[in-house]
C-alpha cells in the first residue's frame, strides 16, 4: 500500500511540472499532505523514525493551509527531486532493526 501511495504522488508531482490550472495544484498539496501524513504514519509504526521525519516535514511543505510562496521554478525542482524520491524509495529496503 505504501508504494501506491508513493507512485501516485509522484506521478502528482510529475503533473506539476506542466501548465495545470491552478485548482490542480491546489488539490496536489492536498492529496501530498495526506499522503505523506499516512506515509509517516505507516514508517512510525514500523520503527523507521527518519523515513518518519522525512514524510511529516514533507506533508507541512505541501501542506495547502499555510502556503509557502517559492515560486514556480523552485516549486518544479521541489516537485522533481520529491517525485524521484518517491520512486527511488520504492526500491530501497530498509534495514531490519537489531533487537
Amino acid at each position: 500500500m505504501n508504494n501506491t501511495f508513493k507512485i501516485v504522488l509522484a506521478i502528482l508531482f510529475f503533473l506539476c511540472l506542466a501548465d495545470m490550472p491552478y485548482g490542480f495544484y491546489q488539490i496536489v498539496r492536498f492529496v501530498g499532505l495526506v499522503g505523506f501524513i499516512i506515509l509517516a504514519y505507516q514508517a512510525n509504526l514500523q520503527g523507521r523514525q527518519i523515513e518518519s521525519v522525512i514524510y511529516g516535514v514533507l506533508a507541512l511543505l505541501f501542506q495547502p493551509f499555510f502556503k509557502l510562496a517559492l515560486g514556480r521554478e523552485i516549486w518544479n525542482i521541489v516537485d522533481l527531486v520529491v517525485g524521484i524520491g518517491l520512486i527511488v524509495s520504492i526500491f530501497i529496503k530498509p534495514k531490519n532493526r537489531q533487537s
